[in-house]
């Protein structure tokens, strides 16, 4: 799996634990091994204009998700996925570290920020919340892959409740 971390932000962030879950999550979700994926991690203002750009909406947002190839998890008949590029995930973490403090279960930006990069990741595989079907969906798989790395990792504590609207 060829995963680029690419921090713009001005922030120190921990950029192993980006690349770990987001490892960790499309290995969960099955994908090819060798398709790529990009994280780029900017400031309040980039990502501002690209909430503009893309979306029409003003203010920074938490993370954005721009897939390349459109590729899905394998079926569970399938063997493999087919490889590709998967896209580019984008996260803030000015608003990550808002979002975390403001939680049910107050947290950290990095642990923010690694919920933020699962959500991206099934954004990127086609996950969505738009209907309430498919955010139950979405948000128990990623409480699931969060939850499982975690335990991977030996980490203690509840999880991150899912911030992300």
């Amino acid at each position: 799996m060829s995963i680029d971390v690419n921090n713009e932000s001005g922030t120190e962030v921990d950029e192993q634990a980006i690349l770990d879950i987001a490892r960790y999550a499309l290995a969960r979700m099955r994908i090819h091994p060798l398709s790529e994926l990009s994280v780029i991690v900017v400031d309040a203002d980039a990502m501002e204009q690209l909430h503009i750009q893309w979306m029409d909406l003003p203010g920074p947002t938490d993370v954005m998700s721009f897939p390349m190839d459109e590729l899905r998890p394998p079926s569970k008949d399938a063997e493999e996925a087919p490889q590709g590029l998967l896209g580019d995930i984008v996260l803030c973490p000015e608003v990550a570290k808002k979002q975390g403090e403001e939680a049910a279960t107050q947290h950290s930006m990095d642990e923010e920020l690694q919920l933020l990069t699962v959500h991206g990741v099934l954004h990127l595989l086609g996950y969505d919340h738009e209907e309430q079907s498919e955010k139950a969906e979405m948000f128990g798989l990623q409480a699931a892959i969060v939850d499982g790395w975690r335990a991977e990792k030996g980490l203690t504590g509840p999880s991150p409740a899912p911030t992300v609207s």
